[in-house]
């Protein structure tokens, strides 16, 4: 009697062993006697029963052979399409003024009067303060009288003169006190300018840093700062490896991380120099438009364009993979009733902002795997 239940703890292959060598036994058995014709019927339909046994014991195993179950994938996957594509450099800069200038006294001595305040505007030639001046004063007052006689002298021996009456030597010794006067009048005026702090540009007063009966001096910190936020621009420093890229003219995007605004300016400087200490070079954009909500010193990021593709394949970074130095990308292919991870070898060009370029390998309306692709091999069932 055939032990069912050793046959169905049999793998396929043995199940096949096992009925040829059934069929031998039973062939030797009958052998030799009887007829031929009839023997070999029964043989042939217990051969034909025992292969349907087979196929139905073959079916039962694969339905319970998890090494077989096909996997499939959850991913998440993206139609890519042409795409405007930008590469900027990105380097860190700050707000200048065009005219900014901090002012210190030019003599010392005690500050007497303060005429402006934080926020005032100015214009050029403008005093902001005045430090003590009374000697000089006292002394200009002094010689005024005597100027003023000695004009009235050389304008009368002039008259004389031009009648033909006196000598021209007293004209001259006239002449020679007035204008000996006149300069030491003009000369003293220049040493009481010296005590007048006045601003060399229009603008704003920014700081002010004199109080009434302090001692003015040309110290560490300047006595006014005045600026003129009509002509703002930004300012940075970019690297050596750059100067061939980076020319007066090209666009620029001006990110303020503080206001959290963006601007488009363009190149209005290149420093034609590399310093030898930072190996850099220095660039300005001018800011256009109002001003107001900007401040000298403040912090912009400066993305300077070097690369564009009106028309390029751009994909998540993260969607390449690298082995054996080629890049590839796994790309959803409909295949039967489902669809499969195909591995898709690409080339890249630039990159920028988590974003890649693909120059070859892709075409616009093709799905690509952009999560869940680490874990998938070539020709894997996916599902999205």
């Amino acid at each position: 009697m055939i032990n069912t239940k050793k046959i169905n703890d049999m793998k396929p292959k043995n199940l096949y062993v096992f009925a040829a060598l059934l069929i031998s036994v039973v062939f030797v058995a009958c052998g030799g006697g009887g007829d031929k014709k009839a023997e070999l019927e029964k043989l042939k339909s217990e051969y034909a029963s025992m292969g349907e046994k087979i196929k139905a014991l073959e079916a039962e195993i694969a339905a319970t052979d998890t090494s077989k179950v096909v996997k499939t994938k959850d991913v998440v996957i993206t139609e890519v399409q042409a795409t405007p594509f930008t590469h900027y450099i990105d380097v860190q800069g700050y707000v200048d003024a065009d005219e900014s200038v901090d002012i210190r006294p030019t003599v010392p001595g005690k500050v007497v009067r303060v005429l402006v305040d934080e926020g005032d505007q100015v214009s050029a030639g403008q005093v902001l303060a005045e430090v003590d001046h009374d000697v000089l004063t006292k002394q200009l007052a002094a010689l005024q009288p005597q100027y003023d006689l000695s004009v009235d002298v050389y304008n009368r021996q002039k008259r004389l003169w031009d009648q033909k009456i006196g000598s021209e030597i007293q004209l001259l010794q006239v002449q020679t006190q007035k204008e000996s006067l006149e300069k030491q009048i003009e000369s003293i005026k220049e040493s009481i300018d010296m005590y007048l702090i006045k601003s060399p540009i229009s603008g704003t007063v920014d700081f002010v840093g004199l109080k009434v009966g302090e001692l003015a001096s040309a110290g560490v910190l300047p006595a006014f700062s005045v600026i003129n936020l009509s002509g703002l621009k930004v300012s940075a420093e970019i690297a050596e490896s750059y100067s061939a890229k980076v020319k007066t003219g090209n666009p620029v995007l001006l990110h303020f991380p503080d206001l959290k605004k963006d601007t488009q300016a363009r190149i209005t400087f290149v420093e034609r120099s590399i310093s030898a200490l930072t190996r850099t070079f220095k660039i300005e954009a001018d800011l256009l438009g109002e001003n107001s909500e900007y401040h000298p010193n403040m912090v912009s990021v400066v993305k300077i364009v070097d690369y564009e593709n009106p028309s390029a394949i751009v994909v998540p970074i993260n969607a390449v993979q690298t082995i054996n130095g080629e890049d590839f990308i796994y790309k959803a292919v409909v295949e039967g009733n489902g669809s499969v991870a195909r591995k898709i070898k690409v080339t890249t060009g630039m990159s920028y902002d988590g974003k890649i370029e693909v120059t070859s390998g892709l075409a616009a309306n093709d799905k690509i795997v952009t999560s869940g692709q680490n874990e998938l091999a070539d020709g894997m069932n996916i599902r999205f």
